[in-house]
C-alpha cells in the first residue's frame, strides 16, 4: 500500500505540477479481532463519506461508487469485495443480512467520530476514557498495541506469536539461513527446478 500510495502521489504532483502531500495519513492496517469488533468497525468505516459531507444521505450513500456500502446492499457489484463474508455477521440468509446491516448502519448515523474506534487500541480495547480510568482505578493493567483493535488477551497470545515469529526469524539469520538458500535447499531435496518453490 505504500508503494502504491507514494507512486500515485508522485504521479499526481507531477502530473498537476503540484508538490507536498497528497494523502493526509500514512496507509495502516489493524488486525481485528473478529467477534468483538467488526461489526462496529464496518458500520464505522462505511459510514466515512456521510460524515465527511461527500454525500447528503443514507440513500446517496446505497449508490457511491467509492465504499464497499454499495456493494454491501447489493446495489454495486465488485469482484473483489468479500460480501458474502461481511453479511455473515448480520444473518444466515442474505435478505435477512442485508436488511439487517441497513438497519444497523443507519443507527450509527448519529453517532458521529467514535474515539473508542479511532485513538490508540488501548482505548478501543476497553470503550473510551472513561472506562480506561476505572480499570487504573482498580489497579487492573490491560495490554494494548495500536496495531491491534481488539482485548487485552487477543492482544497477548498476537503479540507472543508475532515474537517467536520474529525469534526464529532472528536465530536463522544467526545460523546463518537464508531465504535463498533455503528455497535452493528445498529445490534440491524435492528434485525440482526452484522456479516451482517460488510459485503460489
Amino acid at each position: 500500500m505504500r508503494r502504491l500510495l507514494t507512486g500515485h502521489a508522485a504521479y499526481y504532483n507531477r502530473r498537476h505540477r503540484r508538490h507536498g502531500h497528497l494523502f493526509q495519513n500514512r496507509y495502516k492496517s489493524i488486525l481485528c479481532q473478529e467477534e468483538t469488533y467488526l461489526r462496529e468497525l464496518i458500520r464505522y468505516i462505511h459510514l466515512n463519506p456521510l460524515r465527511a459531507g461527500l454525500i447528503e444521505d443514507m440513500k446517496a450513500l446505497g449508490q457511491y461508487p467509492y465504499c464497499g456500502h454499495s456493494g454491501l446492499l447489493g446495489k454495486i457489484r465488485r469482484e473483489w469485495q468479500q460480501v458474502d463474508y461481511v453479511l455473515r455477521f448480520f444473518g444466515k440468509r442474505k435478505a435477512e443480512a442485508r436488511k439487517n446491516y441497513r438497519t444497523f448502519a443507519t443507527k450509527g448515523v448519529g453517532q458521529g467520530q467514535r474515539p473508542e474506534l479511532t485513538g490508540g487500541s488501548l482505548l478501543r480495547s476497553v470503550g473510551g476514557w472513561a472506562e480506561l480510568a476505572a480499570l487504573r482505578r482498580g489497579k487492573d493493567w490491560v495490554k494494548s498495541d495500536e496495531r491491534i483493535l481488539s482485548g487485552s488477551d487477543f492482544v497477548n497470545t498476537v503479540l507472543r506469536h508475532a515474537d517467536e515469529q520474529l525469534e526464529n526469524s532472528y536465530r536463522l539469520k544467526i545460523e546463518g539461513f537464508r531465504i535463498d538458500d533455503i528455497a535452493k535447499r528445498v529445490a534440491q531435496v524435492l528434485d525440482i527446478p526452484l522456479e516451482i518453490v517460488w510459485k503460489k
